[in-house]
C-alpha cells in the first residue's frame, strides 16, 4: 500500500515557503514592483502555521490517511491560488506550481481524490483569468488576450494530462507493492503457524515426561492404607489425579492437530510431495504426472515457505492453462536439482516469452501475471533460476533450477 509520509510533505512545504518569501521580498525590494506585501505574507505565515502544526502530528504518526492527505493537498492549492491573485494571476509565472499537488495527489491518492482536486485547481486556473490584482509591470508590457486564453487553456489541459499520467503509472507501481506485499504477508504467516506448530509440539514433549512422573506419584499415593482411610486426602489425590488426567488430553489434543504438530514435514520434505500438495490445492478435474529423471533415490530438502509459495503459484498457472494433463519432471544430480513443470495447454505466445517474469506480462489479456512475477522473484530471492520456454509438442514449459546446496540435499 502507498502510503504519504507526513514528513515528506512537511519538508516540501517549507521549501515552497522559503521560496515564496524569497519571491516577494525579491520582487518588492529588488527589482521594485509593487505588490501586496504585507497580504502576500499574512498567506504565507498561514502555511508556516499548517507546517507547525504537522510537524506536530509527525510526532504523533509518520504516515497519514488518505483523507488528512487530501486535506494538506487542498490547502497548499488553495494558498497557492491566493498568492496568485494577489501577484497577477495567471500571468504569474510561478501559477504553474499549481501542478505540484494535484501531481503528488495522483501517485498516491485514490482516484476519486485526485478527480475532486483536479476539478478544484482547474476552477482556481478560471477564476484568477477573471480575478486578480493586476502587477504593475509598465505600459511596454501587454499580453494579447489570444494569449492569455492560451495560457489558461494550457494550464487546465496540463493538470487533466498530468493527474491522468501521475495516477496510471503510480497505480502500476501500486498493484505491483501491493502484490508483494501480500505474497511476503502469506509467507510470514506461514512461517508464524510453523513456529508455532514447532513450539506447540516442544511443549507437548517437554510437559510429557514430568506429567508421567506425576501420575507415578499420585498411583503410589493411592495405594498407600493410610493415605486412603483419610477421606479427605484421597479425595484430593483423586482430584489431582483428575486435573493431570485433563492436562494429558490437552496435550494429546495438541499433538493431534496438524498445525501443531511437528512433524519431519516441517523440517525435510521431497519435492515431489510438495508438487502433490499443491496441485491438489488447485487441481479441478485435471490429471498430475510425475517423472523422476533421477538415478538416485529422490532425498529430502529443507522446507522453506518461499518454495512452497513459489511452486504453488507456478502449478496453479499451469491447472489453469491446461487442457487435461500437467507433467513434473524432476531431474537431480550431483550439482543441482531442476523441476520441469509442463502443461498441454497451447504454450506461450511467441511475443511474450522473453518478458515473462515482469509484471502485466500473462498468456491472456486478462491476467496481470502478478502470479508468476512474484514466484520468479521468490525462487531468484533463494538463490534459484527460473526459465521458460515452449516444448518440441508446442506446451508450456516452466524451468526451476536449483544448486543443490540451496536447498541443502
Amino acid at each position: 500500500m502507498n502510503t504519504i509520509l507526513l514528513g515528506n510533505l512537511i519538508k516540501i512545504r517549507w521549501i515552497a515557503i522559503f521560496g515564496q518569501f524569497f519571491a516577494i521580498f525579491f520582487v518588492s525590494y529588488i527589482i521594485k514592483i509593487q505588490i501586496p506585501f504585507y497580504e502576500t505574507l499574512l498567506i504565507i505565515l498561514l502555511s508556516v502555521a499548517v507546517n507547525f502544526y504537522s510537524y506536530f502530528e509527525e510526532r504523533k504518526n509518520k504516515s497519514i490517511s488518505n483523507i488528512k492527505a487530501f486535506s494538506f493537498l487542498l490547502f497548499d492549492t488553495l494558498q497557492l491560488g491566493f498568492l496568485l491573485f494577489l501577484t497577477g494571476g495567471i500571468v504569474n509565472p510561478f501559477s504553474i506550481l499549481i501542478l505540484a499537488p494535484v501531481i503528488t495527489s495522483a501517485s498516491y491518492l485514490p482516484a476519486l481524490m485526485t478527480v475532486i482536486l483536479s476539478k478544484i485547481s482547474i476552477l482556481i486556473i478560471i477564476l484568477l483569468n477573471f480575478y486578480f490584482i493586476p502587477l504593475n509591470l509598465g505600459d511596454e508590457f501587454f499580453l494579447p488576450q489570444i494569449y492569455n486564453f492560451g495560457l489558461v487553456a494550457s494550464l487546465i489541459i496540463t493538470v487533466i494530462f498530468i493527474a491522468i499520467y501521475a495516477y496510471l503509472f503510480a497505480s502500476s507501481s501500486r498493484k505491483i507493492s501491493n502484490a508483494l506485499s501480500i505474497s511476503k504477508l502469506q509467507i510470514l504467516n506461514q512461517k508464524k503457524i510453523t513456529e508455532v506448530g514447532s513450539l506447540s509440539a516442544a511443549a507437548a514433549h517437554e510437559l510429557g515426561t514430568p506429567l508421567n512422573t506425576i501420575f507415578l506419584i499420585l498411583n503410589d499415593l493411592l495405594k498407600e492404607k493410610k493415605l486412603i482411610d483419610d477421606k479427605n486426602i484421597a479425595k484430593d489425590i483423586i482430584l489431582l489425579k483428575s486435573q493431570a488426567d485433563r492436562c494429558k488430553e490437552i496435550l494429546q489434543r495438541f499433538s493431534k492437530n496438524p498445525l501443531k504438530l511437528k512433524d519431519n514435514f516441517l523440517e525435510k520434505v521431497k519435492i515431489t510431495d510438495l508438487i502433490k500438495i499443491n496441485f491438489e490445492k488447485f487441481n479441478k478435474n485435471k490429471k498430475l504426472k510425475i517423472i523422476k529423471n533421477t538415478i538416485y533415490d529422490e532425498k529430502e530438502i529443507i522446507f522453506k515457505d518461499e518454495m512452497m509459495y513459489a511452486l504453488g503459484n507456478i502449478i496453479q498457472n499451469a491447472i489453469f492453462y491446461s487442457k487435461e494433463t500437467i507433467t513434473a519432471e524432476l531431474i537431480h544430480n550431483n550439482k543441482n536439482t531442476k523441476i520441469i513443470v509442463t502443461d498441454d495447454g497451447l504454450g506461450f505466445p511467441k511475443d511474450i516469452i522473453d518478458k515473462l517474469g515482469e509484471p502485466y506480462i500473462s498468456k491472456n489479456n486478462q491476467g496481470m501475471g502478478l502470479g508468476i512475477f512474484i514466484a520468479k522473484n521468490l525462487i531468484e530471492n533463494m538463490g534459484g533460476n527460473l526459465v521458460f520456454y515452449n516444448s518440441k509438442d508446442d506446451n508450456a514449459v516452466v524451468e526451476i533450477i536449483f544448486d543443490n546446496s540451496i536447498l541443502s540435499i
